[in-house]
């Protein structure tokens, strides 16, 4: 007896392991096989031409990205199409599968139909022609009261919200996967384009080729500014070191360069010693942008360049890039608005040590400038800035919560690394090469579970489709019959005005489910994630 139980459990002992990995393997084909059928469903069904938008109804009648869509556009602004083709090349290099290659190819062609003469992208493109486009423009576009930036076609590319440098960065990934040469003259585009589009002094202005020729409310076109709104000279930087990197092309490191350094020269003097969203390029003053982004010292902005002037030194050792964060942190400290108008602004923070600040202060005065707005819809309505902190417009905060008291505990422990420490992993202290498979990707590198991976299998229909709750829908386009100017206080803070603002906003109406090329690629990032690791 005694000997039975001493084999038997020799025997458990033994199987065990193999019980164990059976049914890891069993998990992970169900991935492989989810993954796969959402893939095909995505490519085959919901793409157009290898092009994707951010979400569809169910049957493909209406399509949105940041706002309603025909079924011919493509979006380059994401979570559209060069995520999708970076989570393709991610699913690529998990499974060793040149189906997802193949697919990541045709996203690429995609792009590269869509590429502006110039080398650069616009936030769309229409495979239904330029007069589909344009058309677009004059009717769903124009009508988006909170989307300035649709107001107008200019028919040049766009830096604004990454659009291309995702597709510039998609592009050079798969180039360097296989060093296919069908890709390489888009590349060099794309290169030249960010390279002649750069200012001298190092910035780089929303869009290119310049077209100042869109005056609204009586000011400038602002889209010839250098910009930092929206990380585009961060982004800009950043594809030109992702090719000095990968592809060792020795005449990057001098823009790069230049281009870091001006975050330094943009800084403003005392008594505000902060960032603005733009600046005129003569004298690299602050400028304004659309009408709900005065002129003025942002506070959001500021934190994001002291962290890249952070991360700037990290790169270089270089002790310039942390000289002015310390007046930075003190005029944020400075501009802490006193409970009263805390109260006011009504909305809280998670952060038991951020405080609310301006997001906009006059450069000259010192004054806050509050955004709000009047009227219905883009036809009648106007925005306007004062120093009343109070009913302000909801889509675009007019304060934000900041914590110095983290960002100084970053800059306190950069100081006590050397410098050589930090930077000899560096890519502009090396001549190295380096592969970017896995250098610039849309994937979160997250532990994922067997129950994790079979919900996300069990919520996958039989198409191989994963449905999302809708959470933004816009009205449909139709004519404005009156464009009186009105003083009505209606819409002063939602997303969206009357009938004919075509602005998105949250849907309520139930449980209409959608197509969401973001859904798609944060569970395909799970599945990936398990797969690598079991």
């Amino acid at each position: 007896m005694k000997n039975s139980k001493t084999l038997l459990l020799t025997l458990i002992l033994i199987l065990t392991p193999f019980y164990i990995s059976a049914k890891d393997n069993k998990v992970k084909d169900q991935a492989l096989t989810a993954m796969k059928a959402g893939t095909e469903f995505m490519m085959n069904k919901v793409s157009y031409n290898g092009g994707f938008a951010w979400n569809y109804l169910p049957d493909l009648s209406r399509q949105w990205g940041e706002m309603e869509s025909k079924r011919s556009i493509v979006w380059t602004q994401s979570p559209s199409t060069p995520a999708v083709g970076q989570i393709l090349l991610d699913a690529y290099h998990a499974t060793g599968d040149e189906y997802y290659y193949d697919a990541a190819c045709k996203v690429a062609s995609a792009l590269i139909w869509g590429q502006h003469e110039s080398g650069g992208w616009n936030y769309l493109f229409d495979f239904a022609g330029e007069e589909s486009l344009k058309e677009w423009y004059r009717t769903i576009g124009h009508s988006g009261w909170r989307l300035e930036e649709y107001q107008h076609y200019y028919g040049n590319a766009t830096y604004d919200d990454s659009c291309t440098t995702d597709c510039a960065k998609f592009l050079l990934r798969i180039y360097v996967e296989k060093y296919d040469p069908k890709f390489l003259p888009a590349l060099e585009k794309a290169i030249d384009f960010v390279l002649e589009s750069q200012y001298p002094v190092g910035g780089w202005p929303q869009r290119y080729p310049l077209m100042n020729n869109h005056p609204f409310q009586g000011k400038e076109d602002y889209s010839s500014f250098i910009t930092l709104n929206d990380d585009v000279i961060p982004q800009a930087t950043d594809f030109l070191l992702q090719c000095y990197q990968s592809l060792g092309v020795p005449g990057l490191k001098e823009p790069i360069l230049r281009a870091m350094r001006l975050i330094i020269l943009l800084q403003q003097g005392q008594p505000y010693p902060g960032w603005s969203d733009q600046y005129t390029v003569a004298d690299l003053k602050p400028a304004h942008a659309r009408s709900y982004e005065p002129r003025g010292i942002s506070s959001s902005t500021t934190v994001r360049c002291i962290r890249l002037l952070m991360s700037y030194y990290r790169l270089t050792g270089d002790t310039r890039f942390l000289s002015g964060i310390p007046a930075a942190l003190d005029y944020l400290e400075s501009q802490k608005l006193p409970a009263e108008e805390v109260e006011k602004w009504g909305r809280k923070s998670s952060d038991p040590d951020a405080f609310l600040v301006p997001r906009f202060i006059q450069p000259e005065t010192g004054l806050p400038q509050y955004v709000h707005r009047e009227g219905s819809n883009v036809f009648n309505g106007r925005y306007f800035h004062n120093q009343d902190i109070s009913n302000t417009i909801g889509h675009y905060g007019s304060a934000a919560w900041v914590n110095t008291k983290a960002l100084r505990a970053q800059y306190e422990e950069l100081l006590k690394i050397p410098a050589e420490e930090l930077t000899k992993n560096s890519p502009l202290a090396s001549n190295e090469l380096v592969p970017l498979q896995e250098y610039y990707t849309v994937r979160r590198a997250i532990t994922v579970d067997d129950k994790a991976v079979k919900d996300i299998i069990k919520a996958q229909n039989s198409e191989g489709c994963w449905l999302s709750p809708m959470r933004n829908t816009s009205n449909p386009y139709k004519p404005c019959p009156d464009t009186t100017p009105s003083k009505s206080t209606d819409y002063v803070s939602t997303n969206v005005g009357d009938q004919y603002d075509t602005s998105p906003y949250r849907y309520t109406g139930g449980d209409q489910m959608v197509i969401s090329t973001s859904d798609y690629i944060n569970k395909m990032s799970s599945l990936i994630n398990y797969v690598i690791n079991n």
